[in-house]
């Protein structure tokens, strides 16, 4: 068993470690040192705590030669880890004391760290909060990600369009990783592929080196600590002299640009013939790389091939590294002399695919030119693959099908486990985007519905919370957020009720105090903050709560003196840079909120803020101030959804569809805390079946036609008539995303959350019954379900 680590640790101790860092990392002294310098000193001095449980893990783990979970992702929404780390170590109060005998402020010197950009959307957070419930649950494991060097990129406002610019999180050193330059692997793209005595020889054109960062990743109380192994592309020849000396300056840094832009940037925009190639290059690139790296970590222990599967768990976060089964065979064929169909039982041994959507066009493909140029060895085997599943099965789905190869077939086809991220996701999985492969495979599909690490999303972020919670029932629910449950016992206690009003109303004044400070914008505390955060698209239906926004405001210019309960509605969240729908509702949302906040008659009762670039740390501070949680995706079609279960944990009631985990949030806090409307999934399916659907239901709502005309005739547009014409053409000919069905219900149900704010011992009630209800929904319990169902993997303590 091991122990706890960091419980002796003092403010000297913690102190003096500061100083040493400040003087022998940093090369500063107290008097002329920064806030940057302050900062990576507290971190450097952080981490060096750190390292011991980490070794004892890793020792523990090589020890008993326990099975090991590998975790491939494209994202890693991390976020800031001063904070995490000074929790997981119990040190907060000693960090925060610490810094103060040294004259700094603890709360500056954390707001100073960068979010490290490493993901975009709930995808990458999810990922994150695997790695924390892993290692507070003692699973050895591996995160296998890319390094990027300017992520997704960063948000800004200009007449209110989006504009993207590059995140510069890495132009500061990152003080949580370890450099690793021993651990590189050459990952090899395109050529051509030969046969030499029976055997498959691929000769690749062009390679790069895959090179490790390691970023350690502690549980809580720091008994345990896995690894988050990041890839930077590097060049095979760092520098060609030759070239450069001829005077061809461009040519002689040509190899490092090139093996750069692998890792530069998360998610390309894939628009074009390039951008496609560059998104299949990272994808092999960082899922090569750890494939070889688990290998290496496995043969090194004297394993025998043949139980692989026994010792390796492989989890692919998405169809991103989908391309894992067909280069485990690779190896296992062309490097290790196994028969290709032994090779394919123990990739999918080893196999297992996380399905994140139910879009058919979310699900990745490739056309088959390119795939087969990037990487004609793998699209050879995948023909193989195909071959056997077609042969095995009565199923006439294809991997290679129109000129695509399609990465959740193969996803599919090579995992001994498919699992959805909420219980009506897993059902529509089967039902839908993979219907025919799960009658071919009829046990292969099963459930794990998505969970949150109440570390970071309330003890962290919400201390006038966490510390209600722990006066109120202990400090149990920390570890165990089942226990949070106890709370339900003290519903009815007026005090109770009072004091976590009292605490909401904290964060509340934090955020209105950071909007004025960061965006110069004013907001009533007082007023229902009523909230949507996340990536915006058309099935998250952003469009439709400024929609209902105009309406609401329509109806106060109409009767200002009525009993209106004041509203500030809070978006934040980034669209793609290719997705031009989704960045004019983006455009809409910000004009809608320049005329809002300008008209005299409702701005004390309607305001509209929509603060740029979205972020971990903007999360931290809006989703305890939220009183109303906005999670109106279209009925089948959001997966499951974290954002729902961070804003319920923190005290705030839904307004949703019966979509994602939102069935079963409405299940554990109650149908009388719940805001329920709209279409079900299957009744949305029968709506799309009837012609005319949109157009009719339009000109059956008089405040949507209203709404429309007013955006048709330029009033929130400065007299523009078109520049919305792309938003009215989808909403009156298609709206497959059944906005104009939904928004009656929609706006009605907003009036029933007036009503229920108004009520303050009824909201007060509801608010913490959403926190009571909420202990499910701990990724510590979904691990244990992966652990349990899919990897076979235990604790080692």
């Amino acid at each position: 068993m091991l122990k706890t680590h960091q419980s002796d640790v003092t403010v000297k101790d913690l102190r003096e470690d500061i100083q040493k860092h400040l003087k022998l990392s940093i090369g500063k002294d107290a008097g002329h040192a920064s806030l940057y310098d302050w900062r990576m000193s507290l971190s450097l001095a952080l981490r060096d705590r750190v390292v011991e449980p980490w070794f004892a893990s890793t020792r523990a783990t090589y020890e008993g030669k326990h099975k090991r979970v590998y975790y491939l992702s494209m994202e890693f929404l991390i976020g800031r880890l001063i904070e995490d780390v000074t929790i997981n170590l119990n040190v907060e109060d000693v960090a925060r004391q610490a810094l103060a005998d040294l004259g700094q402020d603890y709360n500056a010197v954390v707001a100073d760290e960068p979010d490290a950009a490493l993901g975009n959307g709930g995808l990458g957070r999810l990922a994150a909060c695997f790695m924390d419930s892993l290692s507070t649950l003692a699973i050895p494991a591996y995160g296998y990600g890319i390094r990027y060097e300017h992520g997704l990129f960063e948000q800004h406002f200009q007449d209110g369009q989006q504009i993207e610019t590059a995140e510069g999180w890495l132009a500061q050193r990152h003080a949580w990783e370890f450099e690793r330059p021993e651990v590189a692997y050459g990952i090899h793209f395109g050529g051509h592929v030969s046969e030499s005595d029976g055997k498959a020889v691929w000769h690749p054109a062009e390679t790069v080196v895959a090179s490790a960062y390691d970023t350690p990743v502690v549980g809580w109380q720091g008994k345990w600590a896995n690894t988050l192994r990041l890839w930077a592309a590097k060049p095979v020849k760092l520098f060609d002299l030759e070239s450069f000396n001829r005077g061809d300056y461009v040519a002689a840094n040509a190899p490092e640009r090139l093996a750069r832009t692998i890792s530069r940037v998360l998610y390309p925009d894939d628009t074009t013939d390039v951008g496609k190639e560059l998104r299949l290059k990272q994808e092999y690139f960082f899922t090569s790389a750890s494939i070889k790296d688990l290998l290496r970590r496995f043969l090194s222990e004297g394993h025998k091939i043949e139980d692989l599967p026994e010792h390796v768990a492989i989890q692919l976060n998405d169809t991103h590294p989908a391309i894992a089964g067909p280069e485990l065979v690779r190896i296992l064929v062309d490097e290790h002399g196994l028969d290709l169909d032994h090779a394919i039982e123990l990739a999918r041994g080893c196999l297992a695919y996380t399905n994140h959507t139910l879009l058919p066009e979310a699900l990745e493909r490739w056309p088959e030119g390119l795939f087969a140029r990037i990487l004609p060895r793998h699209f050879r085997l995948i023909e193989l693959i195909q071959e056997r599943h077609l042969a095995a099965t009565q199923s006439g789905i294809r991997i290679i099908d129109h000129g695509n190869v399609n990465m959740g077939e193969l996803a599919f086809i090579m995992a001994h486990n498919v699992n959805g991220v909420s219980a009506l996701h897993t059902e529509l999985v089967k039902e839908t985007v993979f219907a025919d492969l799960h009658k071919a495979y009829p046990a292969r599909i099963l459930n794990q519905t998505n969970g949150i690490t109440p570390r970071r999303w309330l003890y962290s972020c919400n201390p006038p919370l966490r510390n209600l919670i722990n006066d109120t029932i202990g400090t149990d629910w920390q570890q165990d957020l089942e226990k949070i449950q106890d709370l339900n016992a003290h519903l009815d206690d007026s005090a109770f009720l009072g004091a976590f009003m009292d605490a909401k109303k904290v964060n509340k004044n934090r955020l209105a105090g950071w909007l004025k400070t960061h965006h110069n914008v004013t907001i009533d505390p007082s007023a229902m903050f009523d909230i949507q955060i996340k990536r915006i698209h058309e099935y998250k239906r952003q469009h439709m709560n400024i929609l209902e926004t105009i309406a609401l405001w329509n109806e106060i210019r109409d009767n200002p003196t009525a009993d209106w309960t004041p509203r500030v509605k809070i978006f934040g969240g980034k669209a793609a840079p290719g997705y031009a729908l989704a960045k004019s509702i983006i455009r809409l949302i910000n004009d809608v909120a320049a005329t809002i906040n300008s008209d005299p008659i409702t701005r004390d009762l309607l305001q509209v803020v929509y603060p740029e670039n979205y972020n971990v740390s903007m999360a931290e501070i809006l989703i305890p101030a939220s009183d109303l949680s906005e999670q109106i995706s279209t009925a089948g079609k959001e997966a499951s959804g974290t954002g729902n279960m961070k804003l319920s944990l923190n005290g705030s009631p839904t307004i949703g569809t019966l979509d994602g985990a939102n069935v079963e949030i409405l299940e554990h806090v109650g149908a009388d805390n719940f805001f329920l409307f709209g279409l079900t999934a299957a009744e949305a399916q029968e709506a799309r079946n009837h012609h005319g659907y949109a157009r009719r239901a339009i000109e059956a709502s008089p405040r949507l036609s209203r709404v429309l005309g007013q955006i048709g005739a330029g009033v929130f547009s400065a007299g523009d008539k078109y520049r919305y014409s792309d938003i009215l053409h989808n909403l009156w000919e298609h709206d497959y995303f059944l906005v104009s069905c939904d928004f009656d219900s929609y706006f009605d149900t907003q009036r029933d959350v007036d009503v229920a704010y108004r009520d303050v011992a009824r909201w007060s009630r509801m608010a913490a019954a959403n926190t009571a209800g909420m202990g499910w929904f701990s990724s510590d319990r979904t691990i244990r379900g992966y652990a349990k169902d899919i990897w076979h993997a235990k604790p080692v303590t």
